[in-house]
């Protein structure tokens, strides 16, 4: 199968980069299992120079397989249905180096948001991972309660991409949108192939809505 899609298939192209992609346009440096219908495309800040210079800093890094779907068509109606359910894999490995860090009070920094789909959706109500396969429901969004990571190095998103609405769990509206209208200003590119941005997780307190008075 893979032979075949290497053969016959094509990458998707973006409307904002004008020449034709090339399968190893969009084989991320630290890729394994080719099951994404596109590039998880913040771990191409990485680099095998950067991991080493972690390691050398005690800095742990773990890997997870996760067939991270696309993250928006261009169309609002389209998009308001992404993202779609992905299975991933996490490894035995990574849950006890998470295990580890949680233990030692370390953060847990998630590269892309498709690792924080993943680590949310495979994570339990004590902040712990459950290793193995599994299939990432729903939708990560403001007011989603966060278990496992503490950050997130991912693209500049824009508002009403499922990507975006993701951040929402990580940072308030009003935070978000400063950082929004700075990197429009400065002249960061958005998609994939852009920039890239970390963002920490902030304290977050929604208000509870009161609920209808029964009649």
């Amino acid at each position: 199968m893979f032979a075949g899609l290497a053969q016959h298939g094509r990458p998707i192209q973006y409307a904002h980069v004008p020449e034709p992609l090339a399968l190893w346009d969009v084989w991320t440096r630290i890729a394994a299992r080719p099951v994404a219908f596109e590039a998880p495309s913040a771990s191409f800040a990485l680099d095998w120079r950067t991991l080493q210079a972690w390691r050398r800093r005690e800095i742990g890094f773990a890997t997870l397989t996760h067939a991270a779907g696309i993250s928006s068509t261009g169309d609002p109606a389209l998009d308001s249905r992404l993202p779609f359910d992905e299975p991933y894999h996490i490894p035995e490995c990574t849950v006890a180096q998470i295990a580890q860090a949680q233990l030692r009070g370390s953060r847990i920094f998630a590269i892309g948001t498709s690792v924080v789909r993943a680590l949310e959706a495979a994570a339990n109500p004590d902040g712990s991972v459950r290793a193995g396969d599994g299939i990432a429901t729903g939708r990560i969004a403001r007011g989603t309660p966060l278990r496992v990571v503490d950050a997130v190095l991912t693209g500049v998103h824009q508002p009403g991409e499922s990507h975006f609405e993701l951040l929402r769990a990580f940072a308030d509206d009003g935070l978000l949108a400063s950082a929004s209208t700075a990197l429009t200003a400065c002249g960061y590119r958005a998609h994939e192939f852009g920039d890239s941005m970390l963002l920490n997780r902030q304290s977050l307190i929604y208000r509870r809505e009161p609920s209808p008075r029964a009649t």
